[in-house]
């Protein structure tokens, strides 16, 4: 992409709890000339920002609906229980979701967490986000699993969080339209994949190569070769001695 075709930015979405500063970082160092615009959009809002074009690609909790957004897997988080800190589950370190059978385990309907069987009671009504459910803990109300990145994001002085060790985990990956994998799509999966700046894949190194192919190599200077004396001719640098004829016999 060259002149007035060229973006003015890449666009990127990302959900609560996940945190693009590494990767922002790295882009910035070697795209200083194209901005990474940054929008946080809910977790059930993001698959729906992609396809209408509001985010070049997303960073996204899976799974993902359709087949239309290509994804690639990134990492996968741990899955925690948020509770007061005097509560009696803050006195180990892990927890199974039959240790929260007697507990109300509250269920937000921005829930990231994909149960079969979901651990606990139910609350009378369901929190409207996360955020709210954990002022629900914090009031002694019951008790909320979520991805630890979601419990660190709304860290309480007054609440603490420890493992579920059989408890469905979330995992985070980055997304985009199939249909427009451009450019600067590549060059984001190539920064979130750990690609160095001189790493052979993606388009503009493809293109890159073919730049380089077009282009002839320059000409080699040759070293001429010393010119041989003439028979005769003064033993100067690099001149040959001339041979001596057998002695003549007196008579």
């Amino acid at each position: 992409m060259t002149g007035s075709d060229a973006p003015s930015s890449f666009r990127l979405a990302y959900v609560p709890g996940v945190t693009p500063a590494k990767w922002v970082r790295i882009w910035d160092e070697r795209f200083p000339g194209v901005p990474l615009e940054l929008t946080q959009v809910s977790a059930q809002d993001a698959p729906g920002v992609l396809r209408r074009g509001e985010a070049d690609a997303g960073l996204l909790r899976l799974p993902v609906d359709g087949t239309d957004l290509s994804a690639i897997p990134l990492y996968t988080e741990t899955t925690v229980v948020v509770v007061p800190k005097d509560h009696v589950v803050a006195a180990v370190d892990e927890v199974t979701a039959d240790d929260l059978a007697d507990e109300i385990v509250l269920h937000p309907l921005d829930d990231t967490l994909t149960w079969e069987h979901r651990p606990g009671r139910p609350a009378i009504d369901r929190p409207a986000t996360t955020a709210d459910a954990v002022e629900l803990v914090a009031a002694g109300v019951g008790v909320l699993v979520v991805p630890q990145s979601l419990a660190r994001l709304h860290h309480r002085r007054d609440l603490t969080y420890r493992t579920v060790t059989d408890a469905p985990q979330s995992r985070v990956a980055l997304s985009w339209p199939e249909a427009a994998t451009t450019d600067l799509v590549d060059d984001f999966i190539g920064v979130v994949r750990g690609r160095t700046v001189n790493s052979t894949r993606g388009r503009r190194a493809a293109a890159g190569q073919q730049e380089q192919k077009k282009t002839p190599p320059k000409a080699q200077r040759k070293t001429p070769r010393p010119a041989r004396p003439t028979a005769g001719g003064t033993a100067g640098r690099g001149a040959r001695t001339p041979r001596r004829g057998k002695p003549r016999r007196r008579s």
